[in-house]
């Protein structure tokens, strides 16, 4: 991936008519603790500064402020279809798809994995919110069969979360990945975890999700939100701080 101005964009295959970014922490106005650009509207921070925050992000990437789906995430697996109809509420969700130019899935981040998928054609993108609760509970496997194209048309982009040297985590994460697929067990370790407890490896894990549904070609990953306190905001590090956005888009 490459950073452009304040944001981060994949380097993939995607169409020329598809658009994703993850934004930075610079750019925005908020103050501390949320210092620069929050884009959470949940973290106590000033709602005009989010705004702002918003409104800034729409302009940089030329779409309207009520054109981004927001969603009320929850760490959970329920996928919601963006539209013309339902594209200025907030929606309790933690993934969308959408196959209308001009409309923008979004997804909020501070140490969770951010999912961007995009067929081959240039129909239809999405988006997940993927904590490890959602990633666990099959919020990938549930907007891919959202999407509803052959699995091998589709490409994801993961975005920055989490590194594998800073998500500690307890046994029964471990066992839960495990349960669903014996292989998860290569994306855990216990070097530098306290006694047991496990390192894990988000990006192994949803690669390998992705894989196993026939979503072959994955970019992205290798970042850690925790160890960059320059460009990302992370909850484990500070508790309370902003949050950053993942987006996926149509052109016409």
């Amino acid at each position: 991936m490459t950073i452009e101005g304040n944001a981060l964009k994949p380097d993939w295959s995607a169409p020329n008519r598809v658009r994703a970014i993850s934004t930075t922490r610079a750019g925005g106005v908020s103050g501390r603790p949320w210092n620069s650009l929050n884009l959470g509207s949940h973290v106590e921070d000033d709602p005009e500064h989010v705004q702002e925050n918003r409104r800034r992000l729409a302009e940089s990437i030329r779409l309207d402020c009520d054109r981004i789906g927001w969603l009320n995430q929850v760490h959970g697996t329920e996928v919601v279809e963006l539209t013309a109809n339902n594209v200025g509420q907030t929606v309790k969700a933690d993934a969308s798809y959408t196959r209308h130019p001009g409309i923008a899935c979004a997804v909020l981040t501070a140490d969770c994995l951010p999912v961007v998928l995009a067929d081959s054609e240039g129909t239809v993108v999405g988006a997940a919110h993927c904590g490890w609760r959602s990633l666990c509970g099959g919020v990938i496997e549930n907007l891919v069969g959202a999407m509803a194209v052959p699995p091998e048309t589709l490409q994801a982009w993961l975005g920055p979360a989490i590194g594998p040297e800073r998500f500690e985590v307890g046994p029964e994460v471990r066992e839960a990945f495990i349960k669903h697929d014996p292989e998860a067990a290569q994306a855990f370790n216990d070097d530098g975890a306290r006694p047991g407890h496990f390192m894990a490896d988000i990006y192994a894990l949803a690669t390998l999700r992705l894989n196993h549904l026939g979503v072959s070609v994955v970019t992205g990953g290798g970042l850690c939100t925790v160890q960059d306190s320059d460009l990302f905001f992370s909850y484990r590090r500070d508790g309370q701080t902003g949050r950053m956005a993942t987006l996926v888009w149509l052109t016409s």
